[in-house]
């Protein structure tokens, strides 16, 4: 078989939380790109989901716009729901969606917490108990949650956010071995700076960047669609034998150096 046929997702649906815009639409297109069809969830900003299901559609495959805020204790149940009533199956998870402030530790409010926790670690959990059963029934699933370069260089300001990266990271490896007899891989992808809406305005900071940059051994910030071959790799029969593990996507700037 030639290599290029591995990547082939025809046929195959996936579902990626806060995959309307950044580094959720770059994966949701890439997906599409090699023939999946794609559920976007998305919690805000109805435009820039739909300005995303034209993109996604215009490849030819299916894209279902489904809008859940993960922040609400139901949400996984809330997804599922709509997941049964469309007679929708997925074989692909992304976990893409998450939650920061950006403030002191001992600034840190109890709300924001919560709100982080629930959307970073809390959601994952319960979306993959609920998704999980159909991946083992076909014996085929892919899952893949999207961490953070912060979980071996936490962010003075994102203390909350960085720990539930790292969370995050034992739940993949914890559930890894449980899953791999039933041919469902689970991944964590941990990007790096990447320019994203989210880190637009620090961005403008040319010194701020500069720091930023200097921290970086390829020595410039990544683009959304950076993390996209990785995540593919991840989703297809090309990465059947990679699970369990914490791939960086961040030009080096894991590294001690």
């Amino acid at each position: 078989m030639q290599i290029k046929n591995l990547f082939n997702l025809k046929g195959k649906t996936a579902l990626v939380t806060g995959g309307s815009q950044g580094i959720g639409k770059a994966i949701s297109m890439a997906l599409a790109e090699y023939g999946a069809n794609v559920v976007v969830n998305f919690r805000s900003g109805k435009a820039l989901a739909e300005e995303t299901w034209k993109e996604i559609t215009a490849m030819g495959v299916e894209c279902h716009l489904l809008q859940c805020d993960l922040t609400e204790v139901n949400s996984a149940k809330d997804i599922t729901e709509y997941l049964v009533k469309n007679k929708i199956e997925v074989d692909i998870l992304v976990l893409n969606a998450s939650v920061q402030f950006r403030k002191a530790w001992n600034e840190v409010t109890p709300e924001e917490f919560e709100l982080q926790i629930n959307t970073n670690l809390r959601a994952s959990l319960f979306l993959i108990q609920q998704l999980y059963p159909a991946m083992q029934k076909k014996q085929w699933g892919r899952i893949v949650t999207i961490g953070s370069v912060q979980q071996v260089r936490p962010h003075q300001q994102m203390i909350a956010y960085a720990a539930s990266k790292v969370a995050q990271v034992s739940m993949v490896k914890s559930l890894a071995p449980q899953f791999a007899p039933s041919g469902v891989t689970i991944n964590n992808l941990a990007p790096g700076a990447i320019s994203t809406g989210r880190n637009e305005e620090v961005l403008k900071d040319e010194q701020y960047k500069k720091n930023v940059e200097a921290k970086i051994p390829v020595g410039f910030i990544g683009e959304s669609s950076d993390c996209a071959p990785a995540a593919l790799l991840l989703c297809s029969d090309a990465g059947r034998y990679i699970t369990g593990q914490d791939i960086y996507v961040d030009g080096g700037m894991g590294l001690n150096f």
